[in-house]
This record gives C-alpha cells, sequence and structure tokens, in this order.
C-alpha cells in the first residue's frame, strides 16, 4: 500500500487455501505456528509449505501496521523526527506485506488477509516472538520498547540481547533457503506493480528477484549483522534501531565501545494519550463512543477485504482502492484519540476489530 497513508513445481491452487486446523492460540488461522513450521525436516519443506509460510508471513507483516498506526496517529507534530521515523517505517511495512502477497501469488497461493486480522492484545501471528504481547495505544516510551522494538527485534543483535524463540529474521531465513532447494516455478499473473512509500512493489519471476525482496524484507527491519546503520542503502537505520533511537532519545552511533545511542538528540513527541485497548476492547462506552468505534471498524474491515480483492483480482487499482479505504481510518481514530475516558486514565483510541471478532 502507498503515500496515501503514509503498501515441486507450483501447481496452480484453487480459489482459496486449503483451511486445516491453527496450530494452537498463536497460530494464524488455516496455519501451523513458525515454529511448528521450522521443525518440519528440510527434505518435506516443499512448495506446499512455502505456500503456507507465506501466509504465515502476510499476517505477520499485517499485524505491525495497527500499532505502528496508532502511534504515529497519536504523536501531535508529525513534522518532528520520531513522526517521521514511524511513517517511514508504516510504508516500509506496507511494502514488505505486498512483497509476501506477491511471492505468494507467484508460487500459486491467494493471500487471505481478512480472516488472519490479529486481535489486539495478543501474540505476533505464527508464534514469532512469542514472549510479547502486541497491543494498542498512544505513543509511550514503554510502548516503543515493549512493542514497536519488540516486534522488529533482530536475531543477530548489536543493541540487544537475543531471544530464544524464533524470530521473524529466522523465518524469512528459512522461506529463502526454500525457495533456493526447490526451486519453484513463478509466475507474474496476478501479482501487483505499485510504488510503495520509496519502494516499488513489482512482479517477482526468479530467483535473484526472491533473494532481493526477502533481503530488503530483512535489512530494513533488523538491520544486517554487520552494522544497524545498513538499511538497503538508504539513509536511514533499520526499523529496531529507529525506534531504539526514539526510545533513548538519541541517534545510534558507533563509538569505540560499539553501537551505542550516544548521537544527536531525538526528542519524544507530544504524543495524544491513547490508553491501552483492553482485552475484548472497549466496553460500556457511551452512543457517540460507540458510533466511531463502529465507524473505525468498519473502514477497517474494508481495508481488509479490498486488499484480499486486489491479489485475488491481480489489479492495481483496487490496491489503491484499499490504500484510500486505510486513509478513511485516520479521522474516527483521531476523534477517539481526543475523547477522554470516563476515569479520566487517557483517551479512547481505535480497536482494530477484523471483521466477525
Amino acid at each position: 500500500m502507498a503515500s496515501a497513508a503514509l503498501t515441486a513445481a507450483a501447481a496452480p491452487m484453487a480459489a482459496a487455501a486449503p483451511v486445516r486446523a491453527a496450530d494452537g492460540p498463536a497460530g494464524t488461522a488455516g496455519c501451523r505456528s513458525v515454529a511448528t513450521l521450522l521443525a518440519v525436516p528440510d527434505a518435506s519443506r516443499d512448495v506446499a509449505w512455502l505456500r503456507e509460510s507465506l501466509q504465515v508471513a502476510v499476517a505477520l507483516e499485517l499485524a505491525t501496521l495497527p500499532p505502528y498506526l496508532c502511534g504515529w496517529w497519536s504523536v501531535e507534530d508529525r513534522s518532528g523526527q520520531a513522526a517521521r521515523l514511524i511513517r517511514r517505517i508504516l510504508a516500509d511495512e506496507m511494502y514488505h506485506m505486498g512483497v509476501v502477497c506477491n511471492l505468494l501469488v507467484a508460487v500459486g497461493g491467494r493471500p487471505r488477509v481478512a480472516d488472519v486480522a490479529p486481535v489486539y492484545p495478543g501474540p505476533l501471528p505464527g508464534g514469532v516472538r512469542s514472549e510479547v504481547t502486541v497491543y494498542l495505544s498512544g505513543l509511550t516510551r514503554p510502548f516503543v520498547h515493549d512493542v514497536m522494538m519488540a516486534i522488529e527485534a533482530p536475531d543477530e543483535p548489536l543493541a540487544r540481547s537475543a531471544g530464544a524463540s524464533p524470530g521473524i529474521g529466522d523465518f524469512y531465513d528459512a522461506l529463502l533457503d526454500v525457495f533456493r532447494t526447490t526451486a519453484p516455478e513463478l509466475s507474474a499473473r496476478g501479482q501487483l506493480s505499485e510504488r510503495i512509500g520509496t519502494d516499488v512493489l513489482e512482479p517477482v519471476t526468479d530467483l535473484d528477484g526472491v533473494e532481493r525482496a526477502i533481503g530488503i524484507i530483512k535489512e530494513q527491519g533488523e538491520g544486517t549483522a554487520s552494522s544497524p546503520a545498513d538499511a538497503f542503502g538508504d539513509d536511514h537505520p533499520a526499523h529496531y534501531y529507529a525506534f531504539g533511537e526514539i526510545y533513548h532519545g538519541r541517534q545510534l552511533r558507533e563509538t569505540e565501545d560499539g553501537w551505542q545511542f550516544t548521537g544527536a538528540p531525538v526528542p519524544f513527541p507530544a504524543a495524544r494519550p491513547m490508553a491501552r485497548v483492553p482485552a475484548g476492547g472497549w466496553s460500556g462506552v457511551s452512543a457517540p463512543v460507540q458510533d466511531l468505534l463502529d465507524r473505525f471498524d468498519t473502514a477497517y474491515a474494508k481495508v481488509l477485504t479490498t486488499l484480499e480483492a486486489a491479489w485475488a483480482d491481480g489489479d492495481a487499482r483496487t490496491l489503491r482502492s484499499a490504500v484510500r479505504a486505510m486513509g478513511a481510518l485516520e479521522a474516527p481514530a483521531l476523534r477517539l484519540m481526543e475523547t477522554a475516558l470516563p476515569d479520566g486514565g487517557g483517551t479512547y483510541g481505535p480497536q482494530f476489530r477484523p471483521p466477525g471478532a
């Protein structure tokens, strides 16, 4: 999605992927958890494994957008450095989602979006970073640290302690390995082309394209093992370190003692005090607040279903319609963020309740 909000040989699949029971509470609808997928022996990781894993990747990339949008919308002055960093990351995540949707289409799959949208608070799809609970709130330092940085944490970090559960980088490495070993035929039919932020989404038709696409996702998100400043040749640090600059209030710099957040100041912005959305969403609300919540969730459902339709039809115009639908989310979100809770503990905010939740 794009600037308006800030996008064995493979046999063709049927209209929808066959659905199996999700593997535990962190599973993505119709798919096994990342840990279970990574436990499949290398010899058994075939094109069907690729399709299932790419569907989990779609859910993972989608799951980052609501918390990042809440953080960005809550910032009062979006001309500041922190807001610009978050907006860039949002555009990157939209691009990443577009990439994995294209890859899934390339191997004969059809991305499911509406039925894999997560409910917040909750774990990341597929059980990656199982220690992380993703919740929605306005921008605060704990939110930056516990949600934003936790989602993007590198598997080979230069400025944090490594976690034990499977990470997103581990998962993408495994996906690339299976593309290499299975060498599936990649079809351009149904893939989409669109400018998304500073990136250009385009069909992937060979292994070189797969390697570049997955490489961009990894390096924009978590950086390389050699330098956190390396975000695929642009002038910005990878997502984990960009969020780290917001959290620590300083730019990341290489010193004699390694990479540290000791550079120029990054002022923490004033933000609307959106409270943390409780489990089950807001309850006992007034009629005007309920109307805003319903308006937002109706618009969000349209975003999800339009995104799904874009790849089902292979139509970039439908993708642009999804971007316009996303733009309609902001007005009710801001009105909620400016409506005080009865107990005085901040303001309301969007719930991002998917259809049927």
